[in-house]
């Protein structure tokens, strides 16, 4: 196994590589960088409107004219400032020199988790992402763990009573769950419940209330889940059905193997054919899928949720980042997120080799 995790571990650097390589390109060809928001701001004019100069209409000249302010400056809305001013931004936000070598001065710190600061936030990215973390992991971890708790034991019974009503109608609600998006149960929970057209049982906004230090242990726990509820209930409601269908097509798979007909034929009792037998090998996806959905509700799930409730977490914060052309903002939560991903794509695979020993990734063949 250490042969095995330490390949993976190889292939991760060019893996990795690559992908901010990627990313790197298409940041550097997007519209509308810090340098031309500068120049708007200092202008007064919206800086959603600024943009990278794409061609002879971008000046709205001839070629010649075009040719000299192209001379003069590679910014749109530069015209009448300053081309020492122009050079000075440029060098503070790194813009001076050439492409390649930002991307290899960047790759070269990411190693050591140098990120740099925020061009707008006026703090380090690092401070700004362990901040956002205690949200995103609340909504992560919380949600995995409702969804988990759900689903395994409705899809247990689903596969059980095949065909039953009680199939039927759970069925029913795992189709509403997989047709609706979590962020339209967002909506209309806030319309019921917090205020929207109903009632306002639940906060609006926020992690915790404004009082929340001068709470007890308790009172801070309570308000903490008080805020919670409304954000984890439309992810849960969201996320439940394709591993409840997921858990309940494995369990059926399993059910009709010679192995479990056996083992009735012996005389073994339902629950222990179904629990002793069948459960290990019918979750063994489940389980081992359980780091990669962790992921993807922290980081991608819970995006507009995180929006439509107002909670400061790690999605926000890549979303306005990605908004306002913060670069360094940006290209460390994709170097994490691309990190985390891949070290959790190994420990699935680990997961895999621990719930079932048979099978055996380092000496397979390639």
């Amino acid at each position: 196994m250490s042969a095995y995790i330490f390949r993976r571990l190889l292939l991760m650097i060019p893996t990795l590589f690559g992908i901010m390589a990627i990313n790197f390109a298409i940041v550097q060809a997007a519209p509308g960088g810090p340098v031309e928001r500068l120049i708007a701001r200092m202008q007064g004019h919206d800086v959603a409107a600024t943009a990278r100069i794409a061609g002879d209409d971008a000046l709205g000249g001839d070629e010649a004219t075009w040719s000299e302010s192209a001379t003069q400056s590679r910014y749109r809305g530069s015209r009448g400032v300053d081309p020492q001013l122009l050079a000075e931004l440029e060098q503070l936000y790194g813009f001076d020199q050439p492409a390649h070598v930002r991307f290899l001065k960047m790759v070269g710190s990411y190693l050591t988790f140098d990120f740099g600061d925020s061009f707008y936030r006026d703090r380090s990215v690092i401070d700004l992402i362990l901040d956002k973390i205690p949200v995103s992991l609340s909504l992560g971890l919380w949600t995995t763990l409702l969804i988990y708790g759900i689903s395994i034991p409705l899809g247990v019974a689903k596969a059980v009573r095949q065909g039953s009503r009680f199939d039927a109608w759970t069925s029913a609600a795992v189709v509403i769950g997989s047709a609706i998006p979590g962020f339209l149960f967002a909506i209309v929970l806030i319309v019921l419940f917090a205020g929207g057209e109903y009632v306002q049982w639940f906060p609006l906004r926020g992690l915790t209330s404004a009082d929340w230090l001068e709470l007890s242990t308790v009172g801070k726990l309570l308000d903490y889940l008080w805020h919670l509820c409304l954000p984890i209930l439309s992810l849960v409601i969201g996320g439940f059905a394709g591993l409840t269908l997921l858990t309940r097509n494995s369990f059926l798979e399993e059910i009709g193997k010679q192995y479990v007909v056996t083992a009735r034929a012996k005389g073994v009792t339902e629950r222990r054919v179904l629990y002793g037998h069948v459960f290990r090998n019918g979750m063994l996806i489940v389980i081992a899928g359980f780091p990669a959905a962790f992921v993807g509700i922290l980081f991608t799930g819970a995006l507009l949720t995180e929006i439509i409730f107002s909670l400061d977490g790690l999605g926000l914060l890549g979303y306005e980042s990605a908004v306002e052309r913060d670069y360094p903002v940006v290209f460390a939560t994709v170097y994490l997120f691309t990190l985390l991903g891949l070290v959790v794509h190994l420990i699935g695979d680990l997961t895999y080799m621990i719930v079932d020993r048979r099978i055996d990734f380092e000496h397979r063949e390639v």
